[in-house]
C-alpha cells in the first residue's frame, strides 16, 4: 500500500524528476509539501502544457506547479467524494490542523494509508432496548440491525480497526446472546469482550463493569453511530489537551422551517424571525476517556456519560471538545437516520 510521503515533493525538483516520481507512483498527481505541508499541486497535464509552451526538462518544476490546490480539513473528510465529483479533480488532500496532508482521497478509489495509529481499547455501550428504532427491535438488538449487508456494531468496530484498536469490550444486556454469537462465530482479527450488564445502568453507569479490566486510555462509543473521522488524530488531541475526557462533536446547522416570534414583557412582538438558522455544536457519543474515571465510578448506579462529565467539569478537571463535520457523523437511533444512514453509506 502507498504511503502519502511517496505522493509528496519538494520545490527543488527539475521538471524531468517530477516527470519519474509520477511514474513511480503510476499516478496523474504529486503534492508540492514540504515537511508534509501543503504548499501546491502538480499533474502530468501541468507538467505536458509547460512543456508545450517551450518548457525544458531540466528547468525548475515549480515553474509548472499549481500553487491554489483544492483540499479539505480533517474534520470535513466526509465531503471528500463529493468535492472530487464537483471540481472534476483526481485527487483531494485532507489536512490535519497544521496544514499538513494527513490523508489522500482519490477518485479511483487508490488507497492510501497514512493514519496515525491509535491502538486504544474500545469501550461500546451495546446493551440499549433501542425502543426508538421499533419494530426493528423487537427481532434484533440494535447492534445487530444491518446497514447495508453488515450489523451497525460490526461498522462501529471496523472503523476503530482500520486504525489499530484490537481490543473491544462490548457492554451488554438485551439479547445479549444474540450479539455474542453473531461475533463469536464472525472471522475476525480482533479480540471481543463482553460486559455483562444485568440490570440497565445507563450509557455511563455500565462503565463501573469495567473495573480492573481496562487500564490505559480509551474510547467510549455508543453502537448507533458511525463517524467518519480520524480516530488517531482524536487520540493524539487528547493527549495533546491534557484531557481527563474529550467529546467528539459535528458542527450542526439547522433551519427552523417557522416564522419565529419573541414576546416583549407586555406581550408585544418584540422581534420576529422567518425560519431563523441555528449553528451549534453537538455530542456524537464518542469519547476519549482516561482510565481513572472508570476505577472512579459507583458500583451499581444507573447514570448517562454526560451526567460523568458535568460532575468532572464541576470539579475542576479537564474535560475538552474534539469538532468534526455534519456530514462525518452518521446516526442510526431513529428510524428515519437509519434509512439515511444506508443511503450515505451505499455511495462511500
Amino acid at each position: 500500500m502507498l504511503k502519502v510521503e511517496e505522493f509528496c515533493i519538494g520545490e527543488d525538483l527539475t521538471v524531468l524528476e517530477a516527470m519519474k516520481k509520477l511514474d513511480e507512483t503510476g499516478q496523474r498527481i504529486l503534492f508540492v509539501a514540504p515537511e508534509g505541508v501543503l504548499k501546491g499541486v502538480v499533474t502530468d497535464g501541468d507538467i505536458r502544457k509547460f512543456i508545450l509552451r517551450g518548457g525544458q526538462l531540466e528547468d525548475a518544476a515549480s515553474q509548472a506547479y499549481n500553487y491554489h490546490p483544492i483540499s479539505l480539513p480533517l474534520a470535513r473528510r466526509g465531503e471528500a467524494k463529493r468535492v472530487l465529483e464537483e471540481k472534476g479533480i483526481d485527487a483531494l488532500p485532507i489536512l490535519d490542523t497544521r496544514g499538513r496532508i494527513a490523508d489522500i482521497v482519490f477518485a479511483t478509489g487508490l488507497d492510501v494509508d497514512n493514519r496515525k495509529r491509535a491502538g486504544l481499547p474500545v469501550v461500546i455501550m451495546a446493551g440499549g432496548l433501542g425502543t426508538r428504532l421499533y419494530p426493528y427491535t423487537k427481532i434484533l438488538p440494535k447492534p445487530l440491525i444491518p446497514v447495508g449487508e453488515v450489523p451497525i456494531l460490526e461498522h462501529i468496530i471496523n472503523r476503530f480497526h482500520e486504525f489499530g484498536c484490537q481490543d473491544f469490550h462490548l457492554v451488554v444486556n438485551y439479547k445479549k446472546n444474540m450479539i455474542k454469537s453473531y461475533f463469536n462465530d464472525l472471522d475476525k482479527s480482533y479480540q471481543v469482550h463482553y460486559v455483562d450488564e444485568e440490570e440497565p445502568l445507563g450509557t455511563g453507569g455500565g462503565l463501573c463493569l469495567l473495573k480492573g479490566k481496562i487500564d490505559s486510555t480509551f474510547f467510549l462509543s455508543n453502537c448507533d453511530i458511525l463517524l467518519d473521522a480520524d480516530f488517531g488524530d482524536i487520540y493524539e488531541y487528547h493527549k495533546k489537551m491534557g484531557n481527563l475526557i474529550t467529546m467528539v462533536c459535528a458542527f450542526k446547522h439547522f433551519t427552523v422551517p417557522y416564522g419565529v416570534i419573541e414576546l416583549g414583557e407586555g406581550g408585544e412582538i418584540r422581534q420576529m424571525r422567518e425560519k431563523p438558522e441555528m449553528n451549534f455544536l453537538t455530542n456524537t457519543g464518542v469519547y476519549v476517556v482516561e482510565p481513572r474515571v472508570v476505577e472512579e465510578l459507583e458500583d451499581g448506579k444507573k447514570q448517562g456519560f454526560t451526567d460523568i462529565i458535568d460532575k468532572y467539569r464541576a470539579a475542576g478537571q479537564r474535560v475538552g471538545v474534539y469538532p468534526i463535520s455534519e456530514n462525518s457523523w452518521m446516526d442510526m437511533g431513529q428510524i428515519e437516520e437509519l434509512e439515511a444512514m444506508r443511503r450515505k453509506l451505499e455511495n462511500q
